[in-house]
Parts: structure tokens; sequence; C-alpha cells
């Protein structure tokens, strides 16, 4: 006789449960072909729709709570081979509600008493847990999308920033994105130092090349004139069509005298830069090449923004503006001609040449006009850059200045086809 024959069957089974009787989970005793034999308390009330399910096999029981068939066949597979399980989250709904468990179950086995073997395991509630890891998923899901969001927004800031940075001076175009803007609402009276040029015959040019010719045109002289006013630290104010107004003195300025050498630095460089563009020119249409005429004043001038509430310019009025105009229009081919104002500020270190004597149009009374030639001193004319070289053999002339670096990466590509060429032969 065993000893298990002196106990009662139900009371060991019970005694054996009694652990799980007060438990939190769903507690449930199985035996080896996966038969209930007891369940507690909680079991019942965590699953109200099971009713009985003593003597009921448990993978139909799971079947009948909804367990997706995977996680059925993955438990019945464990169980037998393994002797144990662990499905993290079983997600059951009850009265309409997805609640979320773990299901542990194991093989249990006791060498006195043989009704004791079978399947022990218990449902863990984790539906406040899988709620709570829900929310922070959803919450760092939202927070990429918003970083992705803040992003896309910085990138379209970004490239609306660089476009409008094409239709500004970068004076103007700092001082609005910055906190010293705010004082550009206002109008000062300065005293600036003012250049005017346009191309001769501009007009006759338009007429006679296709508009497509005629923009690459226009653009790369633009594009090049600009390059330098920048870099001389001069502040575009507009282009009119052909012509160029460019101001020194505001926003920034160095006093009168360094302005006004910046400024007829700047016109050195523009007249030599177009003599270096005249073949290329000549290549695509303009048979005649690019001749321009330039007017340089100092003088007061109001400058500030100036507009409606819809639009607004920032721009430099007064007779220094239109004295340059009329001087610029007086100007003969590639020759750039300053007031009286201008020549006083920069005369010790410019050649100059009296010109003439006249009465623009508007003006009461006559205005010497000088003629400049060139800086007095050769280490200042040396020290300008010059973007063509003329050798014995090869010349060279960069067409677009905007990107020096480019330009010789090319000249390197070039320098490597001809030395293939050379190996080859």
């Amino acid at each position: 006789m065993k000893l298990e024959d002196f106990f009662n069957q139900h009371n060991i089974i019970d005694l054996s449960f009694y652990n799980f009787r007060n438990a939190i989970t769903a507690a449930y005793f199985a035996n080896n072909d996966l038969e209930i034999l007891k369940v507690n308390d909680n079991f019942r009330s965590f699953f109200p729709v099971l009713g009985n399910v003593t003597n009921a096999y448990f993978p139909n029981v799971l079947e009948q709570l909804g367990v997706p068939g995977p996680q059925i066949e993955d438990f019945v597979t464990n169980i037998e081979g393994k002797g144990s399980v662990l499905i993290p989250q079983v997600h059951i709904r009850i009265d309409g509600e997805e609640r979320v468990y773990s299901l542990l179950s194991t093989r249990t086995h006791d060498d006195a008493f043989s009704y004791l073997n079978g399947v022990q395991g218990q449902f863990v509630d984790r539906t406040a847990e899988w709620h709570l890891r829900k929310e922070r998923e959803e919450l760092l899901e939202q927070k990429i999308q918003d970083r992705e969001i803040i992003e896309e927004k910085s990138r379209q800031l970004e490239a609306l920033a660089t476009r409008l940075a094409k239709y500004l001076s970068p004076q103007v175009y700092q001082s609005i994105f910055s906190d010293t803007g705010e004082h550009r609402s206002a109008h000062a009276r300065k005293n600036l130092t003012v250049f005017f040029s346009d191309i001769i015959r501009f007009t006759d040019l338009s007429d006679t090349l296709e508009p497509e010719r005629l923009a690459t045109v226009i653009n790369s002289y633009l594009s090049e004139m600009a390059s330098i006013a920048l870099d001389c630290g001069g502040t575009i104010d507009k282009f009119i069509g052909d012509a160029v107004l460019v101001f020194f003195g505001d926003p920034e300025s160095e006093g009168d005298a360094e302005d006004a050498l910046k400024c007829v630095e700047m016109a050195l460089r523009m007249r030599l830069r177009v003599a270096e563009l005249q073949k290329h020119w000549q290549k695509i249409g303009v048979s005649q090449g690019l001749h321009i005429r330039m007017g340089i004043t100092t003088g007061f001038c109001t400058v500030g923004n100036f507009g409606s509430e819809q639009r607004l310019d920032y721009t430099v009025l007064g007779s220094p503006v239109n004295l340059a105009a009329r001087l610029q229009s007086e100007a003969e081919a590639d020759t750039i001609l300053i007031d009286e104002n201008t020549h006083s500020l920069i005369a010790e270190d410019v050649d100059c040449a009296a010109y003439d004597q006249i009465t623009p149009k508007g003006f009461a009374r006559p205005v010497q006009v000088f003629k400049v030639n060139d800086f007095l001193s050769d280490k200042h004319r040396q020290r300008r850059q010059r973007l063509s070289r003329v050798g014995e053999r090869v010349e060279v002339n960069v067409i677009d200045s905007s990107d020096i670096r480019a330009a010789i990466e090319e000249l390197r590509h070039i320098q490597e086809d001809f030395e293939r060429q050379l190996d080859h032969d």
C-alpha cells in the first residue's frame, strides 16, 4: 500500500493549493492531461464568463477566453516538451474591455502523492502595467514625431531663410533675423557713399538676345558684381534691371574716408572683373562684350525702411543717390566718376583726374567731377584678387567666382584629364 492511500486525495490537493487561495493571481491546477482540477477564487473573478471549469480541458478554456490559436499551440508545445511555459502577453477581452495577462505554467511532480503530478499555473494581471507601457510608447512615438516635425519645420525655415537671403543684402538680412532688427523700422540721417552703375546699351542687347541667353548673361554679370560688393562690405540696395545700387556707411561704418575707399575699391574690382569676363560673354552671344559706367557720390542720405504695411524696402534716399545716377549716365564706357565730396575723402590714396564740371538735372549748382584711375599704392593693386591668368601656353578665366574652391577642383580634374591623355599617347 502506498502512502497516498492513507490520505484523502481531495484534501491533499486542497492543501497543496492552499498558497493560491488568497493570491492576487488567477491560479489553476490541472492533471497531466491538462484537465482542470481546481481554480482559486481570483480565477473565477477574473474570468466570470467561464463559469465552472472543473474537468475542462485547459487549452479549450484558453480558446473560450479568446486566446489566439498560435499562443494556445505554444502553450501545449512547451508544457509537453519543456515542462513549463511563459507567455508574456495574453490579450483577453472581458465585458468589452481588453485586459492583458501573463500566463505562467509548469509541470509538478511529487513522489509521495501521484495525484499532485500535473500542471500548476497562474494568470498575472498586467493590464495596468500594459497601459502604462503603451502610454509610454505612445509618448515616445509622439516625441519622435514631434522631433521629426520640428526638424522638418527647421529645414523648411532654413530653406526659406536661404531663399530670402538672396533677396536681401547680408547686413539687412542679419539685422532682420537678430535682436538688433527692431531699430530698422526707424529712419536715420547718415553720411553715406553711394554707388550706381549700369550696362551701356543694355536695351539694344535685350532686344537682340534670346530671353534664355539674356538671362544667362545678366545673371552672370549681377552675380559677379554682387559678390564683389559684398566682399568689399557694401550694402546692396537693389538691382534695377541691369543697374546696381550699393551704399557704404550703413548698417556698419568704419568712418567716412574708409567707406569711400571701400566703395572705390569695389568699383575698380568690378571694372577689372568685367574685363576678365568679356571673352566668356562674347562666346554666349554678346558680340561687343559688356561695358559698364559707374558713378560714386558721398553725402547725407536718409536710410531705413520705406513702403507700406504690406511691403517694405530697406533703401536710401537723398540727393547723393540722384547725383550718383547722374554721374553714371555721364560716364564713358568702363569709367568711374566721383563727386568732389568723395574725391576729398580718397585723394591721398587714389589717383584721380579732373573730368568736368557739370550741372546735373535737378541740381542748382555745378558739380566738379573726377575720374578714378586706380589706387596710388602698387602694394594695394597687387593685393587685389585677379580671377584670370594668361601664361605662354595657357589662359585661365574663372567664370563663376562664387566658389573659388570648386573652380580649383575643376582645374585639378582638367589637369588629370590632360595627364591621362599624355599617358595614352
